[in-house]
């Protein structure tokens, strides 16, 4: 039993999903990784990562407009129905960084996932993605923790 503990940098365009994937497969075959658990955690707190279904690029649209609904950009109107509109405080670095930091608390910053003869196990349809909240483009660190056989 061996842990390897690394980092991998994206560069995401825009707002939106990166399937990253292949690349967590890549990493896993290098570092000839047979059976075991990885840990993967976002270093930053405006974006997030997912699993989700990697066939149908419609799933992707529906949830990024589902959050952008559910996370209003400039403020929000509270659940009571009876306060009126609460502007973010937090707006030093644009006004779609509060919404960002807010959709991150809301998805997840790491994965637990298991890796059996040298791949990670997902469902036919799944793919790990990198969910980038802010709307230009950034590089995004990931630190990866595996415990497992190493070939």
């Amino acid at each position: 039993m061996k842990q390897i503990l690394s980092e991998l940098t994206f560069k995401t365009s825009s707002e939106g999903f990166t399937n990253i994937t292949l690349d967590i497969n890549d990493w896993i075959f290098k570092n000839k990784i047979k059976q075991g658990i990885l840990n993967i955690t976002t270093k930053h707190t405006s974006c997030s990562l997912t699993i989700n279904e990697n066939a149908d690029p419609n799933v992707l649209k529906d949830l990024s407009t589902y959050m952008k609904g559910l996370v209003p950009e400039e403020g929000f109107v509270p659940i009571d129905g009876l306060s009126q509109k609460k502007m973010y405080l937090h707006s030093q670095e644009g006004k779609d960084d509060m919404p960002a930091h807010i959709k991150t608390m809301l998805t997840s910053t790491n994965l637990s996932l298991s890796i059996n003869d040298g791949k990670l196990i997902l469902g036919t349809w799944q793919g790990v993605y990198l969910w980038e909240h802010r709307y230009s483009g950034n590089l995004r660190k990931l630190n990866l923790h595996a415990i497992g056989e190493i070939l």
